[in-house]
């Protein structure tokens, strides 16, 4: 009777993550076809800092996957609610972006869904199945692997700096460390690292997993909005600098070819 509460609960999930996907790349054509503003990053930070949010991307998914891997193995069980709910969307996230003229990434797709999460939405309770824990840990070493790559062959063809791994082995680092020392779940420690990192202080902020994530959310978002500001105010700065020095080397050059002229007459 067991098995046919798992199979079950697995096409529920199955179909749920299939409604979400088809619905998702939907919206997402949409907008793609309407050459929606929205989509463009452009639009909202300045072209040097849009690469080094790429950069960022490419390990904060390495990072994300990691967790993942820490609460499939180490945490399973607890309160995971707001993990639950990233592993959704992250799952959501690369569904979209695979490439489906290979049979790989079509069993790839099936592969990375995650049914215990949709379950524990949809059931209150996560489907209690080895074989697909072990699975998803093969999985998102896997993805691991993928934007590892990524992340070296943007780096090199667009000849940026890869100081932002050493920035990310800090973090790294530290969230590991505090896991440990502080004996609390990789999504708190998570939480505590970005706002020692960002200056914010070291509480837990939040007491739920969703609050957690907002509270990352929140933490990271200023961070970064705050960094446009900054090159936003840089940029004026300069440009008011630039357009006085040009508006007196024209002044100047209009002084020379009108000494020019005069000199032409006599």
């Amino acid at each position: 009777m067991e098995i046919f509460i798992i199979i079950y609960e697995f096409v529920i999930a199955l179909l749920i993550f299939g409604v979400f996907f088809v619905a998702g790349k939907f919206i997402f054509k949409k907008l793609k076809d309407s050459k929606s503003r929205i989509l463009n990053p452009l639009e909202y930070f300045p072209e040097e800092e849009v690469q080094t949010l790429r950069q960022v991307f490419y390990l904060v998914m390495m990072l994300i996957f990691f967790v993942f891997i820490l609460y499939i193995i180490i945490v399973q069980g607890t309160d995971v609610i707001g993990v639950a709910a990233v592993q959704i969307i992250v799952s959501l996230y690369l569904a979209f972006t695979l490439d489906y003229s290979s049979w790989k990434n079509r069993i790839l797709f099936f592969l990375l869904i995650p049914y215990e999460s949709i379950a524990f939405f949809v059931f209150n309770e996560s489907i209690i199945f080895l074989p697909i824990y072990v699975i998803h840990v093969l999985v998102y070493i896997y993805f691991i692997k993928v934007y590892f790559d990524k992340f070296r062959k943007y780096t090199e063809t667009n000849s940026l700096g890869i100081t932002i791994i050493l920035l990310f082995s800090i973090i790294f680092v530290s969230f590991i460390v505090t896991c440990v020392a502080e004996s609390v779940d990789p999504l708190s420690s998570l939480v505590m690292v970005s706002n020692a990192f960002t200056s914010n202080g070291y509480a837990i902020l939040g007491n739920t997993g969703i609050g957690k994530l907002t509270a990352l959310l929140l933490v990271w978002g200023g961070y970064t909005i705050s960094g446009v500001g900054t090159a936003t105010l840089t940029v004026a700065i300069l440009s008011r600098h630039h357009k006085k020095r040009e508006n007196e080397l024209n002044k100047r050059l209009d002084e020379l070819e009108l000494l020019i002229k005069n000199n032409n007459k006599e």
